[in-house]
């Protein structure tokens, strides 16, 4: 149901977006996904992300593709539907958690080829650390 946020829930989605933000989520999709997660069906349109945050669809729309593509949201239509919903995932933060390990295992294998390369520098014992 698209409507406006309440003040409750703008408080919400502004706190939790900064703790988002302090642990490295860029600034609007982490205001996105909290907006998602007050959300009481947690499934809401890019226009009602937009009318409810008051920002404009461009916004919404790179947003969006970054938390899909992080996995933090899902992406589908309704049967009929020519309008794309956003929806947390059933598995939400056993996903979240996964891709933060895949991710800290890249760097762990990409800073191990790169202390090979850079053979006995200072640089590549930091690396080895």
């Amino acid at each position: 149901m698209d409507r406006a946020a309440s003040d409750g829930e703008l408080r919400f989605i502004e706190d939790f977006a900064l703790v988002l933000t302090e642990a490295g989520v860029p600034r609007m999709p982490a205001r996105v996904f909290a907006c998602v997660l007050a959300d009481d069906e947690g499934r809401v349109t890019a226009g009602e992300l937009a009318r409810r945050l008051q920002v404009s669809p461009a916004a919404i729309s790179g947003a969006v593709r970054y938390l899909v593509q992080a996995r933090m949201l899902q992406k589908g239509r309704e049967p009929r539907s020519r309008t794309d919903h956003y929806y947390l995932g059933d598995d939400l933060w056993y996903a979240a958690i996964t891709n933060r390990t895949e991710l800290l295992e890249r760097w762990e294998r990409s800073m191990a080829d790169g202390a090979g390369l850079l053979g006995d520098r200072p640089a590549a014992r930091r690396l080895r650390e």
